[in-house]
Formats: C-alpha cells, structure tokens, sequence
C-alpha cells in the first residue's frame, strides 16, 4: 500500500526537508503542500491524502483548527501534529479533535516515517510511555471543567463494566499486552473491547478513550486500580 502524504507548514524550509526526508521511503507519496491551514479541507478533497503532517502554529488558520475542520468530515485522513513542545495545550485540543499523534520537529527522519506508517495503519503515534506523560504533564492531575466532565461521564456510562475496565487501562497509557496480564483477558479479546469503546463513544483512537477516561474523573477514583 502506498501512503498519500499532504504536508502543511508555514516554513518553506521545514516543508522542503520534510518532503526530501519523506519522498525517499518507497512506500510514501508526498500529494501535495500547504503553507497554512487556510484551503486545507479543500485540497484534501482534491488530493485524497491517507495522513496529513500538521503543524500546530502558522498564520492564517493554525494547525488546531485546521485539524478540528478535517476530523469533522467523513473518510477524514488521520492527522499527525508536528510541534516543537512535547505536550501543551494546542497539543492537547489538537489531540481532542482527533489526531492521531504528535512529532516534534527535531524527531529523528526514520521516527517520523514510522509515525506516518502507523497512522496510515490505524495506530496512534503516542507509546503507552508518551501517553502516561500526557495524563500527568497536559492534564496535570487538574479536574475537567464541570460540564465537560459531566458528558464524559454520561458517555462512560455507556460501557459495559468490563468495557469500562479496559478504558480506564488504556487511560492510564497501558499497552494492549498489559491489559491483557492486569484483566486476565487475550489480546485479541482486548483489542475486541477497545474497538467497541471507540465505536459505542464515537471515538477516534485510544488518545481520545485516555483523554474521555481522564475527563470523567476515573484516573484518581477507585476505577484506576483496575486489575
């Protein structure tokens, strides 16, 4: 399969390198660039790109909200942010609009390849290690603001007890594999849950799932001690 790749920066530079560190692997298609986020729904209707690169600050229409316009459409192709912060608050809403992941700038080219490869596959792009520091550092163990946490709960009602359970564990950034041991369950019974949290909630990735699951308040209750 080959991966049609739309590039979206406002640096000239930063999209040369990018294309030049891209184009070279056999299984990438660079379709098309941007220099800001203005025109990006349209030209991803026109090119069909699989991963859209993002970055998060530009003039015009930033990342953030370029990100938000194209995960609100049907067939929308995955989106990973490039930043230069590790986990900030655009970061975060970026993440809540559904993308899949994030890059630094300053990321290794072969890490940034595997990144567009996984998202490509239906992976998100944050290890359960990158995961855990988004809970702590972005959330900041700070509570979600009233109604927000209001929805999150009334969506997490939804779940079945053992649906909830896996939830819970993917917000607390463990892998499938240690669900698996911490539940008692296959991976592939695991796996089967997650896919059904995604779809009962309307969720994109287990970034949202960790991001609902924190919402909700079940990170510090007696739920985090799941297992």
């Amino acid at each position: 399969m080959t991966i049609r790749l739309l590039i979206v920066d406002d640096d000239p530079l930063v999209r040369a390198g990018l294309t030049f560190m891209l184009g070279g692997a056999e299984d990438i298609e660079i379709v098309g660039e941007a220099a800001d986020g203005h025109g990006v729904g349209e030209l991803a209707l026109e090119l069909c790109p699989d991963v859209v690169l993002m970055d998060i600050r530009m003039p015009r229409v930033d990342g953030l909200s370029a990100t938000e316009t194209l995960r609100a459409r049907p067939d929308a192709p995955e989106v990973i942010v490039l930043t230069t912060f590790h986990a900030d608050e655009q970061v975060l809403r970026a993440l809540r609009a559904g993308a899949a992941g994030f890059v630094l700038k300053d990321t290794p080219p072969v890490e940034i390849v595997d990144a567009v490869r996984r998202v490509a596959h239906g992976d998100p792009v944050l290890s359960p290690a990158v995961m855990r520091q988004l809970m702590t550092q972005v959330s900041g163990g700070t509570a979600a603001p009233g109604d927000r946490a209001a929805r999150a709960r009334e969506r997490i009602a939804l779940l079945a007890d053992r649906e909830r359970e896996v939830a819970v564990a993917v917000g607390r950034g463990h892998s499938n594999a240690e669900i698996s041991a911490r539940l008692y369950l296959s991976v592939p019974t695991v796996k089967t849950h997650v896919s059904r949290v995604l779809a009962k909630l309307g969720l994109n990735n287990r970034v949202q799932i960790a991001l609902l699951v924190h919402d909700a308040g079940l990170l510090d209750g007696p739920d985090a001690d799941v297992g």
